[in-house]
C-alpha cells in the first residue's frame, strides 16, 4: 500500500504538480506528463492495458482546472482539455513522480 502524501499542490505558473511525500521527498511532476499517464478507462484499454491516449493530443500548456481527494487513496484531477475521469491513486502518483524526486 502506498503512502499518503503530506502535501499536494498545483503550481500553475511552473506547470507542475508538487507532491511532498513522508520523509521529505519532494516531486514536481509536469502537468503534461501526468495527463499523458491518465489511468482511466478512456485513456487505457481495460481489456488489453494498451494506452489509448495519443500523447501528441495533449496540449503542451495543459493545466488542472480542479483537484479533489478521493477518500484517502487517490487524487482526482480535472484538466483544461475537458478530461476529468482519471483517479491517480497514491501508488500510481508515487510511481509517476519518482523521476522528478528531490530532497525537500
Amino acid at each position: 500500500m502506498a503512502t499518503t502524501p503530506q502535501a499536494v499542490r498545483a503550481l500553475k505558473s511552473n506547470g507542475v504538480l508538487e507532491i511532498v511525500w513522508p520523509g521529505g521527498q519532494l516531486c514536481r511532476v509536469p502537468f503534461k506528463s501526468l495527463r499523458e499517464e491518465c489511468p482511466c478507462a478512456e485513456c487505457i484499454s481495460e481489456f488489453t492495458g494498451e494506452r489509448l491516449l495519443d500523447p501528441a493530443s495533449v496540449p503542451a500548456d495543459i493545466l488542472p482546472t480542479g483537484m479533489a481527494f478521493v477518500g484517502n487513496y487517490a487524487l482526482k484531477i480535472s484538466w483544461s482539455d475537458g478530461h476529468s475521469t482519471g483517479l491517480y491513486t497514491w501508488e500510481n502518483l508515487e510511481r509517476l513522480s519518482a523521476p522528478w524526486a528531490t530532497s525537500a
